[in-house]
């Protein structure tokens, strides 16, 4: 009963310690989709040289967008003038970064680790986006099927607010509404492993591949493919594993990999830029996040890597500071709205459509970057007076004329299925 107890006041600590800097990323991140101006970006990434792919990266790592969430957006600039190595790059370095994981990894594992995490993914970004123009021998014609849009990142500026109440408006329900549905539920996720780990793995277990570095980088490859966590979720993970004795280059090895690298990005890419960009860019990261890792934990002293939240005797822990109450709770009300509200009331909201409403079925979208992007593109049809998409439960509710034939080539433009309800 003690030992749980234990268990249960560090998960907590580790919520209490992340939950302010993780709303303070959400909401520059929606500060962010509302004030940057949609076209400002893809004109700079056209050339096959290395600043296009220096920018692309510089404009990725910010940006708070996960692997299924970056794909819509890089496909965008794909269509718009990007070239292969420009376009690679903001793939290799967006999923790994963002305002919010920068700042959640600054609360959990310190400065340095915060420090290092964009430094890796800027630098492997350069590398991959680099060797593809190099090697890539193909003519670098955007592909006509990739994605003329993306979510408020590059869409046009007369969609956007224009009053400072409207952008405000937009950046909020951005911030801890679409974001947090997109990055919660892999974020409680990752807030869980991190506890089971916490309960079950021995405290000497990672202890015993001290002397082996790349054998634990490798078997942390293996599980942080499969798992596809976010750049957030993963940090958690990280906390864990490392108070475990994990060393932090194998540390730095999950936060690079795991977001990144994941069977439906890899897909996307080998479809979109071809095997030769998808060797590239899998071996960029992978190979990028043992070398930072190699070299993490051969020259840089490992006291600077201690997670924030380490254990202290129960008797010395300070009380938990008011804001940090405030904001765990907060955090909570919003992931609880995000994943179980919103849904039951677009469920609530499809019972009441009006029957004339045609209802279809949309494959292959995987979080609320896509659903935007099948929502606009169908609203941008002159036939079209409405259309609403789901994506609990994959499905786009249609208002107007338009043929379905029409319908269907306008979502297929940008990577999507549309079908008739069997």
């Amino acid at each position: 009963m003690e030992q749980k107890q234990h268990v249960m006041n560090d998960f907590l600590n580790l919520i209490h310690e992340m939950s302010p800097y993780l709303l303070l990323g959400f909401l520059i991140a929606g500060l962010m989709h509302a004030f940057v101006p949609g076209q400002l970006y893809s004109r700079y990434f056209s050339a096959r040289n290395v600043r296009s792919v220096l920018l692309a990266a510089l404009f990725g790592i910010p940006l708070p967008l996960c692997s299924c969430g970056v794909i819509p957006t890089a496909m965008s600039l794909r269509r718009e003038g990007a070239s292969r190595g420009a376009t690679t790059s903001f793939l290799i370095a967006t999923p790994q970064t963002g305002v919010d994981s920068v700042i959640a990894t600054f609360s959990l594992l310190g400065l340095p680790f915060a420090i290092l995490r964009p430094v890796a993914a800027l630098i492997t970004a350069l590398i991959g986006g680099t060797l593809v123009n190099v090697f890539d021998d193909a003519a670098d014609a955007p592909d006509a099927s990739t994605s003329a849009t993306c979510d408020g990142v590059c869409a046009p500026d007369e969609q956007r607010p224009h009053s400072l109440a409207g952008k405000m408006k937009v950046a909020l329900r951005y911030g801890f509404v679409d974001m947090m549905a997109d990055i919660g539920r892999r974020l409680v996720i990752g807030l869980l492993v991190a506890g089971v780990i916490t309960v079950f793995v021995p405290d000497d277990f990672f202890a015993r591949f001290a002397e082996h570095s790349l054998l634990s980088m490798a078997a942390v490859l293996l599980l942080a493919v499969p798992m596809y966590v976010c750049a957030t979720g993963s940090i958690p993970i990280a906390v864990a594993l490392l108070l475990k004795g994990l060393s932090p280059g194998t540390a730095l090895v999950l936060l690079m990999a795991g977001p990144a690298v994941n069977v439906a990005s890899m897909l996307v890419v080998g479809k979109v830029l071809g095997r030769r960009t998808l060797v590239v860019y899998t071996a960029s990261i992978v190979g990028g996040a043992m070398l930072f890792g190699l070299a993490m934990d051969a020259f840089l002293p490992r006291e600077w890597f201690v997670p924030t939240i380490a254990p202290t005797p129960e008797c010395c822990r300070p009380e938990t500071p008011l804001l940090q109450w405030i904001s765990t709770l907060g955090l909570g009300a919003l992931l609880i709205n995000a994943l179980l509200v919103q849904p039951l009331r677009k469920r609530t909201a499809a019972v009441s459509h009006e029957a004339h409403e045609r209802v279809f079925v949309v494959r292959g979208m995987s979080c609320n970057h896509c659903r935007t992007n099948v929502e606009r593109v169908l609203r941008s049809l002159e036939e079209v007076d409405e259309a609403t998409v789901s994506l609990e439960r994959g499905e786009a509710v249609v208002k107007g004329a338009a043929s379905l034939e029409t319908l269907q080539k306008a979502v297929s433009t940008i990577g999507f299925e549309l079908l008739p309800p069997s």
